[in-house]
């Protein structure tokens, strides 16, 4: 007596398709008679799980089983005929990546490659935007065969695979297909192959082609090109390219994120006395006002004077950072100034830093005695 197919399978009567594919590929890894030469028992339960399954996957035979039971589809299933032991025949979706079924399946002309290409920018190009012409070195469809390979567009059934577009090859108890190396999977090979691209269908070539650059890229962002990568396989579509943004170093500035930042030489007596320094920014120059007693180091921020955003289009900030400089080449009554001038502070408070340190150094001889 035959056993419920869906005991057979091990799954519950509401399984969907997926579960019962996966069911039957457990049971097909583990009884198929490839791996099992000489165990009539094994042979007997893949044809069981083979028969449960074509019922149960096809809707109108699954529909008569429930209903019915087995008599609902015993003119139905192929019964009884025994063993093919060509599995590819009903199951190549399922062997596929198993046995190396699905055979019958031609492989299809592979899409083109994705290319990349840097493109190097200023960053005044990078903040505000650009649009740039480059050439790049790609396959591009024969224009005599229009990609087909072919002089006449005549094909002819690979001899080697029969048309299957896959071989088998036996290795120890397995029997495995692989890819025609004639046809690469194609199952046609070319009648009259095209006298000028050699039957490929594609040539090397050199493209040229406007890039807009949108305003706010950073270093390492990319722009997509959709079609614009390498030609497909014989008609088959082409891939993209990406170009990748490398932004130039700048004399001034640095950029983090959409923030700029730049290190201004302040003197001392505008650092001291307070007073204004003309600060360039990416639009013109500004006027900074720096307060007095302003110490080196200290940043400014002068709002909005960053970059755009590419993405959520908000202006970062310029980060301004004073350095104070040390005037050089003085001639001698400028030395005599500073001389007394220093003479003036004595031992005041006017430089916080240097007392504070002078203090600490004090403090960290006296602990080591």
């Amino acid at each position: 007596m035959k056993r419920d197919y869906y005991e057979v399978l091990g799954v519950d009567r509401g399984a969907d398709e997926a579960a019962l594919k996966k069911a039957f590929r457990r049971l097909a890894m583990k009884h198929h008679p490839d791996r099992n030469p000489d165990d009539a028992a094994a042979q007997e339960k893949f044809k069981e799980a083979k028969e449960a399954y074509e019922v149960l996957s096809d809707s109108q035979k699954r529909a008569a089983y429930d209903k019915f039971g087995h008599d609902g589809v015993s003119n139905q299933a192929g019964m009884g005929g025994g063993f093919s032991g060509d599995v590819g025949d009903i199951f190549g979706d399922i062997f596929g990546d198993i046995f190396g079924g699905g055979g019958r399946r031609r492989q299809q002309n592979r899409r083109g490659a994705d290319l990349r290409f840097p493109i190097e920018l200023d960053l005044e190009e990078a903040v505000s935007g650009v649009t740039k012409e480059i050439r790049v070195p790609t396959s591009v469809n024969c224009h005599v065969c229009n990609g087909t390979g072919s002089k006449d567009g005549k094909m002819r059934t690979c001899q080697t695979c029969g048309g299957v577009g896959q071989v088998r090859m036996q290795q120890g108890i397995f029997s495995v297909q692989q890819t025609c190396p004639t046809c690469q999977g194609r199952g046609q090979v070319i009648e009259t192959p095209c006298d000028n691209c050699g039957g490929v269908g594609r040539l090397k070539d050199t493209k040229t082609l406007s890039v807009k650059i949108p305003a706010g890229v950073d270093d390492g962002d990319r722009i997509r090109l959709s079609g614009e990568g390498e030609a497909g396989e014989r008609g088959a579509p082409a891939g993209d390219l990406y170009v990748e943004v490398q932004v130039r170093t700048h004399p001034i500035f640095h950029r983090e994120g959409d923030n700029l930042y730049c290190e201004i030489p302040i003197r001392i007596g505008t650092a001291a006395l307070g007073g204004e320094l003309k600060v360039p920014t990416l639009d013109g120059h500004v006027m900074l006002k720096v307060p007095a007693e302003t110490q080196t180091g200290r940043t400014f921020r002068l709002r909005g004077k960053g970059v755009q955003s590419v993405r959520s289009h908000a202006k970062g900030d310029l980060m301004c950072r004073v350095v104070l400089e040390t005037p050089v080449k003085l001639n001698a009554r400028q030395k005599e100034l500073l001389r007394e001038f220093e003479e003036s502070l004595g031992e005041s408070t006017s430089h916080p830093k240097s007392s504070s340190w002078v203090d600490s150094v004090k403090q960290f001889f006296d602990n080591m005695t």
